[in-house]
């Protein structure tokens, strides 16, 4: 995992800014990923102490939301309790964040300029998510320690003087966590989106449905979390796992309340991160079959998946079925209603459509719209659950193979 994030965090270097190369004696001064469009080096130090104030000249609560968030941050490898406040003097130390009266057209939505002189640090935007940027970018111009989770008692909080600006490249600028195969901790979803921010990605990609566990309660549903989320525990070569055994309790899981999706989904909104929720259907929904068994073909008693599923298991969702389609509206209403942003993912992926093919029930249907083999049935079964998701207010993506 350690490894991954860091190769993200090298590659997220692309994502923010098309300018992004600097002379060397820049970079071993300012190591910001990704590296902004424009940095201006300049002479002096600003000392960051405990005098200096966090000034936001805005009444807009998204802008003093991110003001304490950053107070926050910096408390504990400090030690510096800095107050935020409407105003400062002139001959106060301050971080001044100011939004725009007049749109700055450069900047755009998330871009931001920081300055950083040796009595004061201006960070401009025309948004909220502009300041929220260039506070990231601030924190990683501070000395290194300043992610230290205990207070550093010998340290100097200086910073070099600059002028950058910056704004993203790509709007969209997303990582997925898949939560299926392997269930993580709601405090450690929070801890991914701390990091996300870090690197001004914008979009977290949340899987949370899979052969191999139910992660999200949906009410009305109590099978998805009390059988879907769970699994025969295993480890080592995913695809080396033998299969769950008759009467081998399945002990490794869990999933998210409703009350945790939504204190998640603010935890991310606050940090300016839209989540993209994906419930993975028509298949790899063998955690949904195992729960409620009358959703596939065979209509037989499966077990949740503990690693790769091969065909002789269904785990695709019969299209003709109608109680595939009551779950699914019921599934959906839900997922609308607690992630707020416009997309609703719904995977589409490696549907063997074997077991389609043996059903008389998806051959009448079939037959019933014209449709000439299985393909066109999967296709049939993703524009109807496009229009339930269009229904709900949202827009359908997936994956394309």
């Amino acid at each position: 995992m350690k490894l991954n994030l860091f190769i993200l965090m090298q590659l997220s270097a692309f994502l923010f800014s098309d300018a992004f190369a600097q002379s060397i004696s820049q970079q071993s001064i300012f190591n910001i990923i990704p590296q902004p469009v424009k940095i201006q080096p300049a002479q002096g130090m600003f000392n960051l102490d405990t005098t200096v104030k966090i000034e936001v000249s805005s009444s807009d609560k998204e802008v003093w939301k991110t003001a304490y968030l950053f107070s926050k941050k910096i408390l504990v490898p400090t030690g510096y309790h800095l107050k935020v406040v409407g105003t400062v003097t002139k001959k106060e130390k301050a971080i001044c964040l100011v939004l725009n009266t007049i749109p700055d057209d450069v900047l755009g939505k998330e871009g931001y300029v920081l300055e950083v002189n040796p009595d004061r640090i201006n960070i401009r935007a025309n948004k909220p998510a502009g300041i929220f940027y260039g506070i990231q970018t601030l924190m990683q111009i501070l000395p290194p320690g300043i992610e230290n989770k205990s207070k550093i008692t010998h340290e100097n909080w200086n910073i070099h003087c600059v002028s950058i600006l910056d704004y993203p490249r790509f709007g969209w600028r997303g990582l997925m966590l898949d939560v299926s195969r392997h269930f993580f901790q709601k405090g450690f979803v929070e801890k991914y989106i701390d990091q996300m921010t870090k690197y001004k990605y914008n979009v977290f990609h949340w899987h949370l449905t899979d052969d191999n566990g139910w992660r999200i309660e949906i009410n009305g549903l109590p099978r998805l979390t009390k059988i879907g989320a769970w699994r025969a525990p295993r480890t080592g070569d995913w695809g080396s796992f033998d299969i769950a055994q008759p009467g081998e309790k399945a002990t490794y899981g869990g999933y998210y309340t409703q009350e945790d999706i939504k204190e998640i989904v603010e935890y991310a909104r606050e940090r300016f991160v839209t989540i993209v929720p994906e419930v993975d259907v028509p298949a790899h929904s063998l955690a949904l079959i195992a729960s409620y068994p009358n959703l596939s073909c065979t209509q037989l008693q499966y077990q949740v998946g503990v690693g790769r599923i091969k065909n002789t298991v269904d785990n695709v969702l019969c299209v003709a079925n109608d109680s595939t389609w009551l779950l699914l509206n019921k599934i959906f209403t839900q997922i609308a209603a607690l992630f707020p942003g416009q997309y609703i993912h719904v995977g589409g992926d490696e549907a063997y459509k074997g077991f389609w093919e043996q059903h008389w029930k998806d051959r009448a249907l079939m037959k019933r719209e014209g449709l000439g083999n299985t393909k066109e049935l999967q296709s049939y079964f993703e524009k109807k659950l496009e229009k339930l998701i269009i229904s709900k207010g949202k827009k359908m993506i997936g994956w394309d193979e």
